[in-house]
Formats: C-alpha cells, structure tokens, sequence
C-alpha cells in the first residue's frame, strides 16, 4: 500500500521510479549511483516492529539526507512548495529485482572478503532473518561465499515477525537455544532492513552487537591501517582496537550521517554504530550487514578458532543503558550545562548532549528529541561499576532538579 502511495506520488511530481522490489537499505544505498539517480526511498519500519513503517530517504550519493535536508523537505511539504506534473509528462515506472545478487557479487569483489578462505573454514551456520528480506539475501550471500551448511531460521519474508526484530540478546533466545546443541560455529542475526548485524558464538552466547563493529574493524585495520569513527555511544573497545593498530579512533554524535560525516573528515577506513552497524568506505557509506558479513567470516576463517575465542581476544566492556524521565517544564539543556561543569576536571565531549570519560570508563548523558527523557549510558570493565556510574550520575540531576525548585 505504501509503496504504491509512494510510487504513485513521485510519478504525478514527474519523477522517473526504479522499483526494487523486496529489498535491503544497504542494498538501496548501493543502487543509487549506479543508476545515477537523483534519490533513493526505502520503505521500512527499520529494527521497529511493524507498526512503525516509515520512509528512509537517501541523497545522489545513496546515503542518509541530512538534518538540514530533512527540514527542507518537510518545509517545502507544509508550504505546499511543489508542482505536480501534467499528464503527458508524468514519471516512468520500471522494476529491477536483481539488485540483491548485484550487492553480493560486489560484497565478493571486496578487497579483504576471502572467499577462498571461507569455503576452506568449512562454517556450520544457523541465521535468523526475521521474517523480512535478509531470508533473500543472506542465503544467497552464504552460497556464494561457500558456506554450504546453512540452517535458516524466520527466513520467509512475509513481514511477520517472530519476535521483537531488533536484534538484541533478550530477542534472539530461539537461534541461541538452536546453538546450545552445539552443532554450528555461530549464529549471525539482522535486522528487517539488513543494516544492523549481530553474531552469536557456538554456544548460543552473544557476540555482543556492540562487537561486531569491533571485529570487523580488527580485521580491516591489520590489513589497511587507518583511522575509525563510531558515535559516542558505542563501546571504547573500538578505540582500544584502533590504537593497537595504531589509528586514531573519533567521535561522532549518535545517528548514522554524523558517523559518516566524522568518517569522511578523518578518512576513516571503517566505522559505524555500536547497534551492529558497519560501515566500509571501500564498499559505500551506510551501514550493511552483507558488507560486514563478508569480513567478519574472512576474518573468522583466518583466525582459525572459535567464535567464542574470537570474542575472548578483545577487551571487555560492559555498556549500562538507562533513562530518567522528566516533566514537560524542566530545562533539559540548563541540567546537561550544569552537569558539565560538575564534572568539568574531567575530559567532556559536547557535541551530543554529554559525555564524560573516567579514564576507561565513560557516562554519556542525551536528551530525547521526541520526549523530556534524558538517557544515560555508562561503560565499564565490570557491569557493576558500568550500573553504579549510571545510578551516579541519575542522583547528580535530580540534585540539580531539586536544587532549581
């Protein structure tokens, strides 16, 4: 139904369409340039459940609209400030449905994807796809890596989900129970739109989704040295990682066009978000789960042992997430400001609400933009300390809350 709103829309503007069909983001992202075209819609709820289907819209170059663009396009929709086009020149229509298989010989002709190596490793792999479009993709990405004993799990995309869709710990507990049996090397989990990617180890563990961009980024630094960017919210072992190889690791605000921006001002060689997000300049910038699929096995395949040893070679972080919920009257940006100075000895990062860092360990405070909520999370060596930081820094603001009545 939405697509054909969609469809229909830009056709009476006087737009030609190019309709992909069943389709993933980074797949879209990546079809853009090669038909030079002027845009791209994906319509998608995204890691949300179903209800929340809405448009993901991408300049020329196939990557997210800026904030900037964003405001346009709504201004120039509550001002009415378009033109439908007449009848005699109207937008074509034309579907292409084999953009899937043009993502995955691409994903093959990476640089640092070693199908040679893959095939050799000889992987038992169990996937779950949600129901959604990663059940086209991901077994065709699979066979043409050489991975030939593959069991699919929620691979029919028919847009029922079989859980909560984002791919979290607390909703992959049947592809983690399908592993305990101990007949697969790991797991790999994503998203309905197929831009967040998690793993599991061969025990039905979690790699951690904040690990994936760790690994993949392991990997890609030992073989092209450089720098890395993840938004402030993600774990520092990517820093960690990225100082072994000797690179610099930066910064972003959250959201997935500020990692780009930050990527393409520093050069960065990879980057991406701690939800499983993977971006890879070499291939396009957005986040992509095939792309990262193919270098995390290439790197599995070389490391020659176990998921659960690969996950064991990295440092140990633990992230708590939480929230403090405010009324409507309360002056969210005077509490982050007063928050700051508090803790104004220590390195503060402010250019996404505010992150303070205690040596390796870290608390970063952000407003909602939707809600008067402030969400708070925290990173440590152990999960206690990570939860006390957080319980800390929830007792400052309601000190300040209190302070200002």
């Amino acid at each position: 139904m939405v697509s054909k709103l969609v469809t229909a829309t830009l056709q009476g503007l006087g737009i030609h369409v190019i309709d992909l069909g069943l389709s993933t983001t980074p797949t879209v992202e990546f079809a853009v340039p090669l038909e030079k075209a002027g845009g791209g819609i994906i319509l998608t709820a995204s890691h949300n459940p179903i209800q929340w289907n809405a448009l993901k819209l991408l300049n020329d170059k196939g990557e997210f609209i800026s904030d900037l663009d964003g405001q346009e396009v709504l201004e120039k929709a509550e001002k009415e400030d378009f033109e439908f086009a007449t009848v005699k020149n109207l937008g074509s229509y034309t579907t292409k449905d084999n953009y899937i298989d043009l993502h995955i010989e691409h994903v093959l002709g990476l640089d640092l994807v070693d199908k040679e190596a893959i095939a050799a490793a000889d992987f038992s792999v169990v996937i779950d796809c949600v129901n959604s479009t990663g059940g086209l993709a991901l077994p065709k990405l699979l066979e043409a890596l050489g991975v030939t004993k593959v069991e699919k799990m929620y691979c029919e995309p028919d847009g029922h989900f079989p859980h909560n869709p984002e791919p979290l710990p607390e909703n992959l507990r049947d592809i983690s129970s399908k592993l305990k049996n101990g007949k697969f090397d790991l797991g790999i989990v994503v998203d309905p739109d197929v831009d967040r990617l998690a793993f599991l180890t061969e025990d039905g563990s979690p790699f951690g989704e904040e690990y994936t961009l760790v690994a993949v980024a392991d990997y890609v630094l030992a073989h092209s040295p450089g720098n890395t960017v993840s938004n402030l919210s993600s774990t520092r072992a990517l820093r960690d990682v990225t100082e072994k190889h000797k690179g610099q690791y930066n910064a972003a605000a959250v959201g997935e066009v500020n990692v780009v921006n930050k990527m393409k001002e520093t050069n960065a060689v990879i980057g991406g978000e701690g939800n499983g997000g993977v971006i890879y300049p070499a291939s396009h910038y957005g986040r992509d789960a095939l792309v990262g699929i193919g270098l995390f096995l290439s790197h599995l395949a070389k490391f020659g042992k176990t998921t659960s040893r690969l996950r064991a070679s990295y440092p140990n972080y633990y992230i708590s997430k939480n929230k403090i919920e405010l009324t409507a009257d309360i002056d969210v940006d005077a509490i982050l400001d007063q928050i700051s100075r508090k803790y104004s000895k220590q390195p503060i990062n402010t250019i996404d609400g505010v992150k303070i860092e205690f040596e390796k360990e870290w608390v970063h405070l952000r407003k909602s933009n939707t809600e008067p909520i402030i969400r708070i999370y925290s990173e440590s060596e152990s999960k206690a300390t990570a939860d006390h930081l957080s319980n800390k820094l929830i007792l400052d603001i309601k000190e300040v809350i209190s302070a200002g009545k």
